[in-house]
C-alpha cells in the first residue's frame, strides 16, 4: 500500500501542510506543520536512527500540548513508536516538526500499533520479564500496590530506543509477574523532564486531592532541566490511569539549600510514630531526609552522605522476628547501610554492604504492600541491551528483600519471589551426578528461550567452578580468590566446599541467586562465537550434587 492510500485508509484527513520560518537565537529553522482530525486510538510515527534528533510539537484544537524530540525517518523506517491519541478523537491534532518533511507524509492513524502482530513476538523479546512495546526505559518508578494491582512506573522515551524525553510509562499486574502495559501518564512539561520518584497511597487525604473518599495516588517525581532539578507532584483518582500535576509545583526547590545540580528521585512513605509522611532524596553526595504532614510543605531534617541517585530506606524484621527490625538505607548502586531511623534521622550501624551487582542498577521497592502479605518487593533496572529490537533496555525479576543473621553480622538476602514459580512448566532433577553427566543431561535444553536452573556443587580443590552456556559463564566460584564471576563473595561457612545457585535465564539476560539470596547478579546473555558447548559444567572432580531444571513458560502467552 503507498503513503497515500495509507493515509485514506486510514482517515487521516490533512486540513494543511505548510513550511514556515522562525528564528530561534539568531539561527532560522524550519518548521514543516501537517494538521490531522482524530478519528483512531494510535498515531504511528516513523524512526530512522540514521538521522538527527529534532523537535516535534503537539497542539490540540490551537492549544500547546505536547513537545519532544524524534529522529523522522525520511524514507524506510528502522522501527515504528505511537502515541496514544485517544483523549482527542473528533478533535484537530496540529503537528510541527523541525526535521526533513518527508517523514511527515509516513505518520498515519491506526487502532492497533504499527507491529501489533508481532508484538512479544520479536525475537529479542525477553519472555519472563517485562520490557515497553516501543522505546526505552530505565529506573522503575512509583512501585505501588494499591486494590488489587501492582503498579509498575518507569523512566521512559516512548519515541526512540535511546534514553530521551524522560516520561513515565505505565504498567500494571496482578501477579508480580504478568503486566499489561498502559498509556504514559507523565509528560516532560515546563519545569522539565520527568525523573524518577515513588507513588504513594493518600488514604488519610493529607493533600487535599481526594474526592468522593476516593483516597488519591500520589506521585512524587523531579523534575529536570538543564541547571536545576525541583521536586513535584501529581494525583490521580483512577488508579493510576491518569495524573494531574499540582499547580503548585515544585513543592522542594531543592537547590535553594545545596546550590547543587544533582537533587534528585524522591522516595515517600508514611511514618506511623510521627504519624508524618517522609522524603528520601538523593541530595549533593547522599540522601537527605525530609517530612511533612500533607505532603506539599516539607522540612530539611538530616543527611546522610555515601549515596548515589535513587534512594531507598525502609524497615524489615531480622530472621522474621517481629520483636528485632532495623532500618536499611540504599541508592542506586543497590550497596547499602543498616541501622535506627527515628522519623528524622537515620543512624547507620553496620555497612556498606552490597548485596547484589552486575546489571542491575536504580532498584526500587513497592509501597502499600497489604499487612497480610507482609514482604518487601524490589524490582530493579536490568541494564541490558535489545540488540535490533524497536525498545531497550528491561526490568529486572521481582524479588523479596529479607535480613538474616550471619556470621558476619546481618545482611541483606535478595532472592526472587514466589510468583516467579508459576511460570514453571515441568521440574527435571537429578541428584549425586559428575560434572560430565550433569552437562550431558542438560544438552536437551541449550535451545531453551527461557529456562531456570537450581544447583548446588561440590568443589574438590579451591580452585574455580561452575556452568557456562554456549561458552558465556553462567556462574563461576573461584574459592581461592572469594569470587563469584569476578564479584567478590565470602560464603557464610568459609570453609565450606559447597555452593548452591539458583540460575534463571531469558532471551537476553541472566539472572543468579547464590546460596539463598546472599549474593545475587544479573548479566546479559551472549553465547561466545563458534562455541557449540551448550551447557557444559566445568571445574576439576567437581560433584553436581543436586540440579534441577525448569523450562519457564512465557509472561506474554505466546
Amino acid at each position: 500500500m503507498n503513503t497515500i492510500n495509507r493515509f485514506i485508509a486510514f482517515s487521516i484527513i490533512a486540513l494543511a501542510y505548510a513550511c514556515t520560518q522562525s528564528s530561534l537565537t539568531n539561527k532560522r529553522t524550519i518548521v514543516h506543520d501537517l494538521s490531522i482530525i482524530i478519528s483512531k486510538q494510535y498515531l504511528n510515527l516513523p524512526v530512522s536512527q540514521e538521522v538527527d534528533r529534532a523537535k516535534m510539537s503537539f497542539e490540540v484544537d490551537g492549544k500547546p500540548e505536547l513537545d519532544f524530540d524524534i529522529r523522522i525517518a525520511p524514507s524506510k523506517p528502522d522501527y515504528w513508536v505511537f502515541y496514544d491519541v485517544t483523549p482527542y478523537k473528533g478533535r484537530v491534532l496540529k503537528i510541527s516538526y523541525e526535521g526533513n518533511p518527508e517523514g511527515l507524509k509516513k505518520i498515519y492513524q491506526d487502532n492497533a500499533i504499527a507491529g501489533q502482530d508481532s508484538l512479544y513476538k520479536e525475537c529479542n523479546r525477553p519472555q519472563i520479564h517485562f520490557t515497553t512495546r516501543r522505546g526505552w526505559n530505565n529506573d522503575p518508578n512509583g512501585l505501588v500496590s494499591y486494590d488489587g494491582e501492582y503498579h509498575l512506573f518507569y523512566q521512559h522515551n516512548p519515541f526512540e530506543r535511546e534514553w530521551e524525553n524522560m516520561s513515565w510509562g505505565h504498567a500494571v499486574s496482578k501477579d508480580l509477574i504478568h503486566w499489561e502495559e498502559l498509556s504514559v501518564v507523565l509528560f516532560p512539561d515546563k519545569l522539565g523532564a520527568i525523573f524518577s520518584g515513588t507513588a504513594i497511597i493518600d488514604y488519610n487525604n493529607t493533600a487535599g486531592f481526594g474526592k468522593n473518599g476516593i483516597p488519591p495516588m500520589i506521585a512524587f517525581y523531579t523534575a529536570h532541566s538543564s541547571d536545576n532539578e525541583r521536586q513535584c507532584i501529581a494525583y490521580s483518582l483512577d488508579k493510576g490511569r491518569t495524573f494531574t500535576k499540582y499547580d503548585g509545583n515544585p513543592v522542594i526547590n531543592s537547590k535553594e539549600k545545596w546550590n547543587s545540580e544533582d537533587l534528585r528521585d524522591p522516595k515517600v512513605f508514611w511514618y506511623q510514630p510521627t504519624k508524618r509522611w517522609v522524603m528520601v532524596l538523593f541530595e549533593r553526595d547522599g540522601n537527605s531526609i525530609y517530612t511533612s504532614g500533607n505532603l506539599k510543605e516539607w522540612n530539611y531534617e538530616s543527611h546522610t552522605p555515601g549515596f548515589w541517585e535513587c534512594p531507598q530506606l525502609f524497615e524489615l524484621m531480622v530472621d522474621v522476628n517481629v520483636n528485632n527490625k532495623k532500618w536499611v538505607m540504599y541508592g542506586g548502586s543497590g550497596t547499602y547501610m543498616i541501622g535506627k531511623f527515628d522519623g528524622k534521622i537515620f543512624t547507620p550501624e553496620a555497612g556498606k554492604y552490597y548485596y547484589g551487582n552486575g546489571a542491575i542498577y536504580a532498584a526500587q521497592t513497592f509501597d502499600n504492600i497489604p499487612s497480610s502479605d507482609g514482604r518487601r518487593i524490589q524490582i530493579g533496572w536490568g541494564r541490558i541491551q535489545q540488540p535490533g529490537m524497536p525498545f531497550n533496555q528491561m526490568m529486572l525479576l521481582p524479588t523479596e528483600l529479607t535480613l538474616r543473621t550471619t556470621k558476619e553480622g546481618i545482611r541483606l538476602f535478595n532472592v526472587p519471589v514466589k510468583e516467579v514459580d508459576m511460570l514453571q512448566e515441568k521440574e527435571y532433577t537429578w541428584e549425586g551426578i559428575d560434572a560430565n553427566n550433569a552437562s550431558e543431561v542438560l544438552q536437551q535444553f541449550n535451545d531453551a528461550i527461557s529456562i531456570r536452573i537450581k544447583t548446588s556443587i561440590k568443589l574438590s580443590l579451591s580452585t574455580d567452578a561452575g556452568l557456562n552456556l554456549f561458552g558465556q559463564t553462567l556462574f563461576r566460584y573461584d574459592m581461592s580468590f572469594n569470587q563469584i564471576n569476578g564479584f567478590f563473595y565470602s560464603p557464610n561457612d568459609r570453609t565450606s566446599m559447597e555452593i548452591s545457585a539458583d540460575i534463571i535465564i531469558d532471551k537476553t539476560s541472566i539472572e543468579v541467586f547464590v546460596d539463598g539470596g546472599a549474593f545475587s547478579y544479573a548479566i546479559e546473555r551472549k553465547a561466545v562465537p563458534e562455541n557449540k558447548d551448550g551447557f557444559k559444567f566445568f571445574g576439576k572432580n567437581i560433584e553436581v550434587k543436586n540440579l534441577k531444571v525448569y523450562p519457564m513458560k512465557s509472561i506474554w502467552g505466546n
